[in-house]
């Protein structure tokens, strides 16, 4: 019994050295699986720098066509706004026009029928100064009446009232009448080509602006459909 302990208190260091080694071994291999499992996780990866410089520039490149858009949108409904502006324009000038024409015709008819009756002998009437008084103020309110009614310039009648170009009080009434129907018809011709021309104006302008105004839409719906493939391409953060 005694060589038995005396054995074991013997070979008990070298046990306990090597139980310590073995042990010191299985926590370093412990240690360096562990550190690898770790590394062969699957790691969070970043967005790449050069990606990410891109994408900015994408969204950059975005919001440049998206303003770009809007400006041509209210761009293309001002002049929608013109072109209707303008038509409405042009439909006055179209009833001027029209007025002109019949207020023309109707002394161009009136005139023809003075001056037929014109043609016939004038009757006789008493040379005296009373008929010319007569005939003096027939001519004044028959040119007043004539003025008032934008059937003669005020200029014309500033020349019937003081007698001059052609203007003679003691001419008969008939003849006053035809002169006054002539320089009528005259007056409305000219009020009718001028309704006319600018009629003609306004119907020109009322194209351009039809046409700018689908020119700027067109645009407009173009720049909006390169605005939004534009931002499909930006990837979300």
């Amino acid at each position: 019994m005694n060589v038995v302990l005396d054995i074991f208190w013997h070979d008990l260091p070298s046990a306990v050295l090597a139980w310590s080694l073995l042990a010191l071994l299985a926590a370093v291999a412990i240690g360096v699986l562990a550190a690898y499992t770790r590394q062969a996780e699957p790691q969070p990866a970043g967005p790449a720098p050069e990606l990410l410089e891109q994408q900015t520039m994408l969204s950059e490149y975005a919001q440049t066509l998206a303003r770009k858009a809007r400006e041509a949108s209210a761009a293309a409904e001002r002049a929608a706004v013109t072109a209707r502006r303008r038509r409405e324009e042009w439909l006055a000038a179209q009833e001027v026009a029209e007025r002109a024409w019949q207020h023309y015709d109707e002394a161009d008819s009136q005139a023809r029928r003075v001056l037929t009756a014109s043609a016939l002998p004038l009757p006789r009437t008493p040379q005296t100064p009373a008929e010319y008084a007569f005939r003096e103020r027939y001519l004044h309110r028959s040119a007043m009446s004539a003025c008032s009614h934008n059937r003669m310039s005020p200029l014309e009648l500033s020349d019937a009232l003081a007698h001059r170009r052609g203007w003679d009080p003691r001419r008969h009434p008939i003849e006053q009448e035809a002169v006054l129907t002539k320089v009528a018809r005259a007056s409305l011709r000219t009020a009718y080509r001028r309704a006319s021309e600018a009629e003609k104006q306004a119907w020109l302008a009322t194209e351009a602006a039809t046409a700018a105004a689908q020119s700027l839409r067109s645009a407009a719906h173009t720049a909006q459909m390169r605005a939004r493939r534009a931002s499909r391409r930006v990837t979300p953060a």
